[in-house]
């Protein structure tokens, strides 16, 4: 083969150094570019004064930031850029650079460890608290409970239209976290009786929130454990971002107590970040599964058509599966 007919090394090289892209977003993150900039365009001097940074290398990083399409850059100066602004000026309910905080102070060191994961089958996620012990931190465990409310504000926004809420009285959020998601829908549907299931160390994170938002009155929190605990009853159960962080059998327990609790006539629905059936499309589906590897027991992510036996085998009827929040898949499923 000649010289010629070689492929160009360009696309592995610039996946080996794609983590120049993320650093340099969260280095944004972190010095707070993005709400510094939110509004009319400033130059090159003015940027660097207003987020402190050093001549040195302040251009070449406000113009990386144009090149990832994070800032835009007109005769007039420098601006964020309408997706940043919406999701990186922390001002904004919409926020997500918590979400980033957390990749940097928590999953990056994990994924360090891939190839350990990868030999032995293991998690490698620190004992010494942190996220995944318990949320110990109340501070950084409110930052990464308000991206996470940002990262999934679509998939709130679309199960308010994906299920057919008029045929339903009650709900249950499942592993609801603080009741972001029962707050959207119970007010885009007024009518619905909202619950929100969770571990016990969250209810001061929920009760904050509902405060926060004036639905205290509204939403009820039960604690408990899904493995140990029954299930509130009500006629719709909402699995998201559940059943991916466990094993096989633990998913079918999990959907079996969810089973016992729905009402007749009633449903679950169950979102995740779902692999394609050709596992051959979806990268970061793919990806947050070797996540999973290196962050729970023995969480996976997996295929709808997985999801579909998993919920036919406990009694479920599969009515629906569509896209959901941009990277989710949304299976609905009825109960005779």
């Amino acid at each position: 083969m000649h010289d010629t007919d070689l492929p160009s090394p360009a696309p592995i090289l610039q996946l080996v150094m794609a983590f120049y892209g993320s650093q340099a977003l969260i280095a944004a993150v972190e010095l707070d570019v993005f709400s510094q900039l939110s509004g009319e365009p400033v130059d090159v001097t003015e940027a660097q004064q207003r987020i402190g940074l050093h001549p040195r290398g302040a251009k070449d990083f406000l113009d990386a930031l144009v090149a990832l399409g994070l800032l835009d850059r007109t005769a007039a100066g420098y601006r964020t850029s309408r997706s940043a602004d919406t999701y990186l000026d922390r001002t904004k309910p919409t926020y997500v650079g918590g979400y980033a905080m957390m990749a940097k102070h928590y999953l990056m060191p994990v994924w360090r460890n891939l190839g350990t994961a990868l030999r032995t089958g293991e998690p490698q996620v620190p004992t010494e608290g942190g996220f995944f012990d318990g949320y110990q931190d109340m501070d950084a465990a409110r930052t990464f409970f308000s991206a996470m409310d940002a990262v999934n504000g679509k998939v709130g926004a679309d199960l308010t239209d994906a299920v057919d809420w008029a045929n339903y009285g009650s709900f249950v959020d499942v592993g609801g976290a603080r009741g972001n998601l029962a707050a959207m829908l119970t007010d885009r549907h007024p009518k619905l009786t909202a619950t929100v299931f969770d571990m016990p160390h969250l209810r001061p994170f929920f009760d904050e929130h509902m405060a926060a938002l004036g639905t205290a009155d509204q939403i009820e929190f039960r604690d408990g454990d899904f493995f140990a605990d029954p299930l509130p009853t009500a006629d719709v159960h909402i699995l998201g971002h559940v059943l991916h962080y466990f094993d096989d059998e633990q998913r079918r327990r999990v959907l079996e107590a969810v089973y016992a609790a729905v009402n007749p006539g009633g449903g679950v629905a169950v979102y995740d970040r779902m692999i394609d059936e050709e596992r051959r499309n979806r990268a970061l589906s793919l990806l947050g599964s070797l996540n999973m590897l290196l962050t729970s027991p023995g969480g996976r992510e997996y295929t709808p058509s997985e999801c579909h036996t998993w919920l036919k085998e406990v009694g479920f009827e599969v009515r629906e599966t569509r896209p959901i929040g941009g990277t989710d898949v949304l299976v609905f499923a009825t109960k005779p």
